[in-house]
């Protein structure tokens, strides 16, 4: 008797907890993530502190082109100044400075200056 108890509870165990909520409907809460329309600004930003084309520029530039919002990223050495595409909707020009600031610890760059490029003043 004892073991014919034991097998009808495994068995209400196990059948039970296979149940789903296939019956059950999901209410959505009305919320729902859509995508913005990107917002395209570029910018030129006079960055100190570098001191080779490779190790710096290079540096700087593959970081902030891995960097989420940048669309276009490209840094003179020569000219110790850098071109950035970025969707004003996902980062700001401040966070870029931020970005190139905190490369290699924080202490070897900083971004001086941050000038907004016209790119319809580039185009006539």
């Amino acid at each position: 008797m004892k073991t014919a108890i034991s097998i009808l509870a495994m068995a209400f165990v196990l059948f039970s907890c296979n149940e789903s909520n296939k019956g059950t409907p999901v209410e959505k809460s009305g919320i729902e993530k859509q995508e913005v329309a990107a917002n395209y600004k570029s910018i030129e930003v006079e960055i100190e502190g570098m001191t080779c084309e490779i190790g710096c520029a290079k540096t700087i530039e593959s970081k902030l082109s891995k960097t989420e919002g940048v669309k276009y990223s490209k840094v003179n050495f020569e000219a110790k100044v850098g071109q950035f595409t970025y969707d004003e909707n996902k980062i700001s020009k401040e966070d870029i400075a931020k970005k190139i600031a905190g490369i290699g610890g924080g202490d070897l760059y900083k971004a001086t200056k941050i000038t907004e490029i016209d790119e319809n003043k580039e185009n006539n």
